[in-house]
């Protein structure tokens, strides 16, 4: 019987071998074509396509039958923080683990094909790394280290075949690969001079150009920062990558709030030093185009004038195509100048603060928007030009003075946790967060009082349902109408979505529920409770004609608060206390 065992143990194991040689030996180069249009069974950047659109053409698991997923494989992962999004090729999957540590495994089971560790100097700088996605490209898989290098990988056996550094900045988001060059953000480490996107040659890891992100002395568009010394202008592009539009070759992209928080931190105490009206500390929360040859800039477009409260607008950018409908009974600024009903192509994106807009990607003009989830009088901006797209921040919320507090909506109601679009329903899908900002400005010593730190913790708007904080909306991108889908929990998500042609949308809560909804009526169609909380991550992919679904849980930057331990406490619901360092890999598949 033990020998029995022992032949059967052997021939597993040599059954895998070969399968890992094959998939190794059998390797087809990625091409910009198929970057471009590719195959429904792999997932090759952090949405899918360049369009960011996060929809699979993928119908083998459908309304009809998605009662019967059932668990494929799990992979436990090392304790650390996780937020990335895995890439799928021919059977394989990339993923950041925490800790920084990239594994190809087989996509069908689990197993491991091979695995990069690389060596910090400091073995924190690892554990905290918060890259998003990864990138292929050629016969490479490129990964933004936290140290600041961009890496190269054969991705046959996860070799270094280049690293470049990228000065000091931190690399929070990931690549994406646009003819033939690595395309990466990052945080503002050290001032302006580390504020840029760049692009590295994807066969050697050449720097081929930079765009900073904030204006500099010979800017074409002038100076929008009153002065301040360009050493000390910061806005980021710490979110997810980019989008890009090989039609009009060009890359779109969104950059964070300026730093420090407050408009007077950062012009010496005084608030009003800038307009109250775009353009204001560019090209801080704003979209910018951007030739990939050359990385000059196409054109911009400034959602938040002059931010005061860190309400970031650098979400993923989802190009699509339809016809400019917005009904004023849903939409509160339309372009008045656009024939209804003209179809045009268009970037969407909706706030971290809140808010949605619709812009056109050939030329950056303003088409429609409207406050999200809710229009409340204590929305981030108090009007949008109609004509010129320009918006006013709202004055009213400015805490300008010392000690001011204001109460400013919405506040996380949706972070790096991507959206998705479903061309046949003419849908984004968007989870949100019903929550404000209850923010306080610092204030100095006084003869009788300390000194007291910049206060931000979340509030509950006026008139919200405390039974109903959280949602998913289903947007219709020709009218701006909403429908909002229950979740059927009170929990909040830092969950990716994903729509798929058998006409399903998944997410996941911190309350460890992983959800599909009918894409159309948002009915939930069926459910699985995992290990710990939901971690961005969602995709779909298919080896050997068998689709699976892919969700990664475990501990990322946003859940603490989420959960109410730092700046949510008093607001989030304190009946959620989910498995906490719960870092796996879950994939599903029809019996």
């Amino acid at each position: 019987m033990r020998r029995t065992l022992l032949c059967v143990a052997a021939a597993l194991i040599g059954a895998l071998v070969l399968r890992i040689m094959a998939q190794t030996r059998d390797f087809k180069p990625v091409t910009q074509e198929m970057l471009v249009n590719p195959s429904p069974d792999d997932w090759l950047m952090f949405s899918r396509t360049y369009d960011a659109q996060r929809f699979s053409p993928l119908k083998q698991v459908n309304k009809q039958n998605v009662r019967q997923l059932r668990l494929a494989w799990e992979r436990g992962m090392g304790a650390g923080t996780t937020e990335t999004i895995p890439t799928v090729y021919q059977g394989v999957m990339y993923v950041i683990t925490p800790g920084s540590i990239i594994q190809a495994l087989d996509a069908t089971t689990g197993d491991l094909i091979w695995e990069y560790k690389r060596k910090f100097a400091n073995a924190a700088t690892g554990v905290g790394g918060r890259s998003k996605t990864l990138a292929i490209f050629d016969d490479m898989v490129y990964f933004t280290a936290p140290d600041s290098y961009i890496v190269a990988l054969d991705a046959r056996t996860g070799a270094v075949r280049w690293e470049t550094k990228a000065d000091a900045r931190g690399h929070t988001s990931g690549p994406i690969i646009v003819e033939g060059k690595v395309i990466s953000g990052g945080t503002c480490g050290g001032g302006r001079a580390n504020c840029y996107l760049s692009a590295h040659d994807a066969k050697t890891g050449k720097e081929v150009w930079k765009f900073y992100t904030t204006q500099g002395a010979n800017d074409p568009a002038g100076d929008s920062w009153a002065g301040v010394p360009e050493d000390k202008r910061t806005a980021s592009t710490w979110a997810l990558p980019g989008s890009y539009d090989p039609v009009r070759k060009l890359i779109y992209w969104g950059i964070a709030n300026p730093t420090p928080n407050t408009r007077a931190a950062r012009h010496d105490g005084n608030a009003f030093a800038i307009p109250l009206t775009s353009p204001a500390d560019l090209y801080s929360n704003s979209t910018v185009a951007l030739d990939p040859a050359t990385g000059k800039l196409s054109w911009y477009y400034q959602h938040l004038p002059g931010d005061d409260w860190d309400e970031d607008i650098n979400e993923e950018r989802t190009l699509l195509r339809t016809a400019v409908n917005p009904d004023p009974k849903f939409v509160k600024w339309i372009n008045p100048d656009i024939p209804k009903g003209e179809v045009r192509d268009i970037s969407v994106n909706v706030g971290e603060g809140g808010g949605i807009w619709a812009i056109d990607r050939t030329n950056g003009q303003f088409l429609w928007a409207t406050p999200f989830p809710f229009d409340v009088p204590n929305f981030i901006l108090s009007k949008i030009d109609g004509k010129t797209g320009r918006a006013t921040i709202n004055e009213d919320l400015i805490v300008g003075a010392p000690g001011q507090r204001r109460l400013i909506c919405f506040f996380n109601t949706r972070s790096y946790w991507p959206t998705a679009y479903h061309p046949g329903k003419n849908s984004l899908y968007v989870p949100y967060y019903d929550i404000c900002l209850d923010q306080t400005s610092a204030a100095p010593a006084t003869a009788t009082t300390p000194a007291t730190r910049e206060r931000r913790v979340g509030g509950r708007r006026p008139g919200a349902d405390p039974e109903n904080l959280v949602g998913l909306a289903k947007i219709n991108m020709a009218t701006g109408e909403i429908q909002r889908f229950s979740t059927g929990s009170r929990a909040t998500s830092t969950g990716a979505v994903l729509a798929t042609a058998g006409d399903l949308v998944f997410w996941g809560d911190l309350n460890r529920r992983f959800r599909a909804f009918d894409a159309e009526t948002g009915k939930i169609l069926w459910e699985q409770i995992l290990g710990g909380t939901i971690s961005v991550s969602t995709i779909t992919y298919a080896v050997n004609g068998k689709q699976y679904i892919s969700v990664i849980t475990g501990d990322n930057l946003a859940i603490p608060g989420l959960l109410g331990d730092t700046n949510f406490a008093g607001v989030m619901t304190p009946e959620f206390k989910p498995a906490r360092g719960h870092n796996a890999i879950y994939v599903f598949a029809l019996p």
